[in-house]
């Protein structure tokens, strides 16, 4: 990570209960007003939404502790321990993570971790790409895969909720944010 500038990565990304964060997003609002100057320029803003909000799971997370000690972090963790929401309400650390990196971090210094493959009940994320995946001798089945399928945030156009069918997010939304060419494959693994 170090070696290419990246100061989060993730390997899982689904989406949070809202019922559990219902002010968490009218916290965020304020920390935005409250500190354009911590608003990174090329932000993942696009990953996050109002409505539907997406986390990158932390089960399996690597933070760059610079970042996490850095003022724009500080100052959004700060806003966010003023409003309560950690005690009054369930705001965890997958959903905070997730909306800091996204406001705080440029695209190009986070980091999804495609090429390890990794389980945590109920939910797998296989390497895609059947030659990545034999290559790297990953020992996980594809058809497990998370990624772009069901609750994952890697939904490309099939999630349940009607006004959102026309929007790639998660997982997909990320490479395409970045710029990345999806790995090989991908279209097998949705739903």
């Amino acid at each position: 990570m170090r070696d290419n500038g990246k100061k989060y990565s993730f390997v899982l990304s689904l989406y949070e209960y809202v019922e559990t964060i219902p002010t968490l997003w009218d916290s965020v609002k304020t920390f935005m007003a409250e500190h354009p100057e911590h608003i990174a320029k090329d932000n993942s803003m696009e990953f996050l939404s109002e409505l539907i909000l997406k986390m990158q799971w932390s089960n399996f997370e690597i933070g760059n502790l610079d970042w996490l000690r850095s003022k724009a972090y500080t100052d959004f963790f700060d806003r966010l321990d003023k409003d309560g929401g950690f005690f009054y309400e369930r705001w965890g650390d997958a959903p905070v993570h997730s909306i800091g990196a996204a406001l705080t971090l440029n695209k190009n210094e986070i980091h999804f971790f495609n090429d390890i493959a990794y389980y945590h009940v109920p939910f797998t994320h296989c390497p895609t790409g059947d030659k990545f995946r034999l290559d790297h001798k990953c020992h996980c089945n594809p058809k497990d895969n998370f990624d772009w399928k069901g609750y994952s945030c890697g939904l490309d156009g099939s999630l349940h909720v009607k006004w959102w069918t026309d929007r790639l997010i998660g997982t997909s939304k990320f490479f395409d944010l970045n710029n990345m060419e999806k790995p090989e494959g991908w279209e097998k693994q949705k739903d």
